[in-house]
């Protein structure tokens, strides 16, 4: 069917590579939606127990949901794709017929077509049907190309199978899904395959694993990513770097614990517009799981952040109060959702919140969007804009009033265009509580992430009735501002990966400095080194696999070492290292004493060695 829906499929590595958007025409459109209804029409005619669902056109290429009782291999995808070319060739027209409720009924029931029905139900009138030629049609409502021949044959490929549940629902029959990709001409077919990889070479997921830095266990469970030492060391030194230009600013570092009473959650309004994404309640008993008075795990950080505020009467002079913590946050993404470290269950946020007087809001605000464009310049991340990421007034999903979320909005504006900035606004892209400025990142494959975002805040103040005594003596309500400039340390890491393609900066990456002793008879020379080394802090380690060094050169280039010094008897004897980087090659020979030196500079100015 090519009704669209959400699912819970678990996509192959090839499959879930996130390519950067294209300008589509509606002609490609039309190609792909048409190319899905050929394929399963291929599918039923190679195996006519096979059932179809859905079939709709998708950013880069098409999918197809069957239910059938054999799994699909390789070997069947090519015959599926060969029967395509047959029917493609075959100049088809693609007819639309409306039909009645009651005539599509009896049809569908006519070919035992559950899925079919399913659809039906929850559709409204007219009722379509899309015919290629006089054998084959589907419950559709279109658009279509008007003959299989305006599809090039040579620009179409199957791609993958998948698992997907119906509608998306972890309790229904699980289907395969078939992925295709349908282009207007072979040229740009052979440039996505070019893109697809890049992409692939890029991927997070295959160099994660390939430099050790994070794995999943499907004993622990989707979407919970397992940090390895060399990945705890790269997550510390993000944390570390924020957590140091934060005490500059004056933040202050809180704990706070995972758990929450659901009565927070619906104090901030969390458990009424964001329930769905919660994990579920955990009661002690019935009793408490009717009236809701168990624990959830936490979404956000900011209500417990709230509750250390309001823990003491506050002063007009403790204000700015700028709370800040590096807290795991849980989220109940649907298995088909997650992908590798850019969409997890449980992620860290560098959250902060800043309670501030209304006189100091913009202020506060312009400093909190100058410390994100600092974290941006050291990450060497360039290519980003702003987004003001406000409400859609349409809709239902906010909390609070026209006039909180009109002052809130205009206070972001004020400040973005104080700063100069260019933005673009997104309507209906506001968190629930409040309007946003979010920095959407746009990679080396043109593709786009939000990473940092900033929100104004009225309405959780009003909720939790905060309150500082003024100059003059009085109660006044101070505003909130939201803001994580990783956003997702997750989701950070898995951008930094494929942005840096693994390459990461000197003093980001997890090992700095790698020794490699042309014999064992030098690797205590290397140990002894690279002991001097960390002891100034520098992340160095000596290679004792007693491999020829022209292997542990290339052990060192696919792990990615920024620095490493080949040792031998030359360099005992002078106490020198013989030098090599990634970012300029070699070096040549240069005293002991030079290079830790160097090094402790490099890393501190965030340079190459």
């Amino acid at each position: 069917m090519s009704i669209a829906e959400s699912d819970g499929s678990q996509e192959p590595l090839e499959k879930k590579v996130h390519l950067p958007k294209t300008s589509e025409s509606e002609a490609l459109k039309r190609i792909r939606h048409t190319a899905s209804h050929v394929m399963a029409m291929a599918v039923q005619k190679l195996f006519p127990k096979a059932q179809v669902t859905i079939g709709p056109w998708i950013e880069n290429g098409f999918y197809y949901d069957f239910d059938s009782p054999e799994p699909f291999t390789e070997k069947d995808l090519k015959a599926i794709h060969k029967e395509m070319v047959k029917i493609i060739k075959r100049k088809l027209p693609v007819i639309r017929e409306e039909v009645s409720r009651e005539d599509a009924q009896a049809r569908i029931q006519k070919l035992g077509e559950p899925y079919k029905l399913e659809i039906l139900e929850g559709l409204q009138e007219p009722i379509t049907l899309y015919h290629l030629g006089d054998q084959w049609w589907d419950l559709c409502a279109g658009p279509h190309v008007e003959n299989t021949s305006e599809i090039d044959h040579n620009a179409i490929e199957l791609e993958s199978v998948a698992g997907a549940y119906w509608r998306g629902d972890e309790t229904k029959a699980q289907l395969q899904r078939i992925y295709g990709t349908a282009w207007e001409t072979p040229e740009q077919l052979a440039e996505y395959k070019r893109r697809k990889e890049e992409a692939l070479r890029r991927d997070h997921r295959r160099l994660g694993k390939e430099l050790g830095l994070f794995i999943f266990s499907d004993l622990v469970g989707p979407g919970l990513p397992l940090w390895t030492p060399k990945g705890t060391l790269l997550r510390s030194t993000l944390e570390d770097f924020l957590k140091q230009e934060q005490i500059k600013r004056g933040y202050l570092g809180v704990t706070t614990p995972h758990i929450g009473r659901v009565d927070l959650f619906k104090t901030s309004g969390h458990w009424q517009k964001y329930k769905e994404d919660m994990f579920p309640m955990m009661a002690e008993d019935s009793e408490a799981e009717e009236k809701e008075q168990g624990f959830v795990l936490k979404p956000m950080n900011c209500p417990f952040h709230i509750q250390i505020y309001k823990s003491e009467l506050r002063s007009y002079r403790e204000l700015p109060m700028r709370l800040a913590e590096f807290g795991t946050v849980y989220r109940y993404e649907q298995s088909g959702e997650l992908g590798g470290l850019t969409r997890v269950r449980g992620f860290t946020v560098d959250d902060s919140h800043l309670f501030v007087t209304p006189e100091q809001l913009e202020d506060e605000f312009i400093k909190v969007v100058d410390l994100i464009l600092s974290v941006f310049r050291s990450l060497q991340l360039k290519n980003f804009k702003a987004r003001l990421s406000f409400r859609d007034p349409n809709s239902d999903k906010y909390i609070g009033s026209d006039e909180v979320w009109d002052k809130s909005e205009s206070a972001i504006r004020r400040a973005v265009e104080t700063l100069g900035m260019n933005y673009f606004e997104g309507i209906g892209e506001a968190a629930f509580y409040g309007p946003k400025l979010d920095f959407i990142f746009q990679d080396a494959l043109d593709r786009e992430w939000q990473l940092g975002t900033v929100q104004v805040d009225y309405n959780l103040p009003e909720r939790f009735d905060l309150e500082y005594v003024a100059e003059d003596g009085s109660r006044q309500r101070p505003v909130m501002i939201h803001r994580a400039p990783f956003g997702s340390l997750e989701r950070l890491v898995g951008i930094l990966i494929e942005e840096y393609a693994g390459d990461f900066p000197l003093w980001l990456a997890p090992v700095q400095f790698r020794l490699l002793p042309v014999s064992q008879d030098f690797l205590p020379f290397a140990q002894e080194i690279a002991l001097k080394l960390r002891s100034v802090g520098v992340r160095a380690e000596a290679d004792a696999s007693n491999e020829r060094l022209g292997k542990l050169i290339r052990n060192a280039e696919k792990d990615k070492i920024p620095v490493m010094a080949v040792v031998g008897a030359k360099e005992v004897e002078s106490n020198c290292l013989n030098i090599r980087t990634r970012a300029n090659g070699e070096l040549g020979a240069i005293p002991v004493e030079d290079v830790m030196t160097r090094m402790q500079q490099a890393i501190s100015n965030y340079s190459n060695f």
